[in-house]
């Protein structure tokens, strides 16, 4: 089946902060990956703020936490990052870019938001994005973002050119129901991604991400 949105890759996983909070959590997951972890900045629309460790193939891990701010309780990304980060943490979801949005929200019949990210050195990355309401109700449901100003795109955030890929999604779910939502089956999202979905046992999502590093392949 071909999708009539433009070309749809994955574009970053989303890790929602352990109780030690969004740095800690995400220093630690740099670590075992052998990578630096930047800081992503807030996001003001939605009440969050982030790191961010790049990944090769204009990829990157989003590590998210929810701000103490009305904006976290309205927006449905923050109430996502929130309800997620109150029960430990771990991974929320995976996103997919578009070219083209619009082609998006006729499909869903849905209406996207606009979001934006202040890096501390004042940058400001813009993007829409929709289809978070799946995040909130089926995890293993991506939304679907298009950057304003992808030559600001988090994978670029270090000077180095990073090492390690994202090689593999365990998603508990339904590929027929992804394929539903996306238009055309998760797989055509990634040339270098396998994804593996199993049966939920309780919540359905995302239960784990595979890396491809300098030492060998690292499953979180």
């Amino acid at each position: 089946m071909m999708c009539h949105d433009g070309r749809m890759r994955v574009d970053h996983v989303s890790y929602a902060a352990e109780p030690d909070g969004v740095r800690a959590t995400a220093d630690r997951l740099a670590e075992q990956l052998g990578v630096r972890a930047v800081n992503g900045g807030v996001h003001p629309p939605f009440g969050t703020r982030n790191m961010i460790l790049p990944m090769a193939h204009e990829r990157y891990v989003e590590v998210v936490e929810p701000l103490e701010h009305p904006a976290t309780d309205k927006a449905l990304f923050g109430q996502a990052v929130k309800a997620a980060c109150g029960e430990g943490g771990g991974w929320l979801g995976w996103v997919v870019r578009v070219d083209d949005i619009a082609a998006v929200e006729r499909r869903l019949g849905r209406e996207c938001a606009e979001g934006h990210r202040v890096f501390p050195d004042g940058r400001r990355l813009d993007w829409r994005q929709v289809g978070v309401n799946g995040l909130l109700n089926d995890p293993q449901l991506p939304f679907f973002v298009e950057f304003t100003n992808p030559e600001l795109h988090p994978s670029g955030a270090l000077d180095i050119e990073p090492k390690v890929t994202i090689s593999g999604l365990t998603i508990a779910g339904d590929p027929q129901r992804v394929c539903d939502w996306l238009g055309l089956p998760a797989d055509a999202t990634s040339s270098v991604i396998d994804f593996t979905f199993l049966a939920p046992k309780g919540h359905a999502g995302l239960l784990s991400v595979t890396f491809d590093t300098p030492t060998g392949q690292i499953t979180i």
